[in-house]
């Protein structure tokens, strides 16, 4: 049987109009290559965190399909992320020092980005990896044919993930392939995908294993004997990362405090402050402000 999402939240689910990706408008404010550059985000006018208010579920099961939003196209190198500490999360080039990241390794071989709705705990030790999370949203790669734009939100399927440890911290990589994807027909799984596109999984571990060695840093490591795993197991990793969302992020946005947003029943994301929140610590996470 699928996994659902609780009862009360698939009440209210669905009760809501269904989320719509071609409904988000991106707004550029900056020059590209620029530290000021941003991509922002709104829905029917209204302006939206694409990590809090974009539902993680295209569907209302915690099977799938998902909503992936894009921050690195394939074939590209400029190193863009979601700003989870700036106000409305929007997408941002990344910065060392004021200098902008680019992948010197070379282009991005897939569409990478994340999973809305999920968060990897900085204080969760995985009992597989023996790591903490590193305290963004879960990782995706999307391995179809087309390049996608940064910003750009479309419904995936799950194929599989790779356990990747960062310096020192749970990285996990989710491989996902589009809906309206030529292949998408025929790949359902990990092993599907290693049948019809031989040799793709191990250029992608490839790939994540080296790329950081051109900044002088340790090439990744990673769980399970180095191996992929499959279907099953990687919506498991989606569907504990979205636990540890509604627990925190989540729980705070439910009590309701803040500006609500759009038709479908989601809540634009107030600052910090609107909401009540302090940053807890050296790892940026949020908590609930003491009462005054």
């Amino acid at each position: 049987m699928a996994d659902r999402m609780p009862e009360e939240e698939q009440d209210e689910v669905s009760q809501l109009p269904a989320f719509e990706p071609a409904k988000v408008t991106l707004t550029e404010v900056g020059n590209p290559g620029t530290l000021q550059y941003r991509v922002h985000f709104s829905y029917e006018g209204h302006v939206i965190s694409p990590w809090h208010d974009i539902p993680l579920s295209a569907s209302g099961s915690l099977e799938g399909p998902f909503h992936f939003c894009c921050e690195i196209p394939k074939w590209t190198r400029r190193k863009f992320e979601v700003a989870t500490k700036e106000d409305d999360n929007p997408i941002k080039q990344d910065e060392k020092k004021g200098v902008l990241r680019e992948y010197k390794w070379g282009d991005m071989m897939f569409n990478y980005g994340f999973f809305p709705q999920t968060w990897e705990d900085p204080d969760h030790l995985d009992p597989d990896t023996q790591c903490r999370g590193d305290n963004d949203p879960l990782d995706v790669v999307e391995v179809g044919v087309r390049q996608m734009k940064t910003g750009e939100v479309q419904p995936v399927k799950v194929l599989g993930v790779l356990g990747m440890i960062d310096d020192g911290e749970t990285d996990w990589k989710v491989f996902t392939i589009r809906l309206d994807d030529p292949l998408a027909s025929v790949l359902n799984d990990l092993g599907d995908l290693e049948r019809e596109i031989p040799g793709a999984v191990t250029a992608l571990r490839e790939w994540l294993r080296v790329y950081k060695i051109p900044e002088g840093k340790p090439v990744n490591a990673f769980s399970h004997d180095e191996k992929a795993q499959p279907k099953a197991y990687a919506l498991k990793v989606i569907r504990d990362t979205h636990a540890s969302w509604l627990a925190s992020h989540g729980a705070i946005r439910s009590e309701r405090r803040g500006r609500r947003a759009t038709s479908f029943g989601i809540m634009s994301s107030p600052s910090m402050s609107e909401m009540g929140l302090t940053s807890n610590g050296s790892n940026g996470s949020i908590a609930a402000a003491p009462a005054q």
